[in-house]
């Protein structure tokens, strides 16, 4: 952890830097300001400052909120022919999805390449046996080389 300011902070997790800002509630991985819950990265921050989870954390996940979802009834539904339904509705025409899923396993998906894979060269395979690198060892034809 490293802090730029007061809130700012720079994560290093794995290699990977993040960039935690308590104020705004922002982290750059983006789950921090998606689930309005820290993130792993903004809970090491919290550790390090000696801050607890309530001060960043949104107000729907307090336990005063939550009960606050419990307090009106929630009615269960009449029987299917009791049901009043407006007429706009009943004659709208519902069709079934124009595409179906073939009735075979899916096709792996291949894993998206980094921008540094793509443009990195790939290493030229050598013969264990003699070191030059057009060929490997079983198909070697030369002395072998002296170690």
């Amino acid at each position: 952890i490293f802090p730029s300011t007061e809130y700012v902070h720079n994560v290093n997790d794995k290699g990977r830097n993040y960039i935690v800002c308590l104020q705004k509630k922002r982290c750059t991985c983006g789950s921090f300001q998606y689930e309005e819950i820290p993130c792993e990265h903004a809970w090491v921050v919290l550790k390090f400052k000696s801050l607890g989870p309530d001060e960043v954390c949104s107000n729907l996940y307090t336990p005063t909120t939550v009960l606050k979802t419990y307090d009106f009834p929630i009615y269960p539904l009449p029987d299917k022919t009791k049901w009043v339904v407006p007429g706009y509705i009943m004659t709208d025409l519902v069709l079934p999805p124009e595409f179906k899923r073939p009735p075979r396993r899916p096709r792996k998906k291949s894993r998206d390449k980094s921008a540094r894979e793509m443009f990195e060269s790939k290493g030229t395979n050598t013969c264990s046996t003699c070191g030059i690198a057009s060929h490997n060892m079983r198909s070697c034809r030369n002395q072998p080389r002296e170690v």
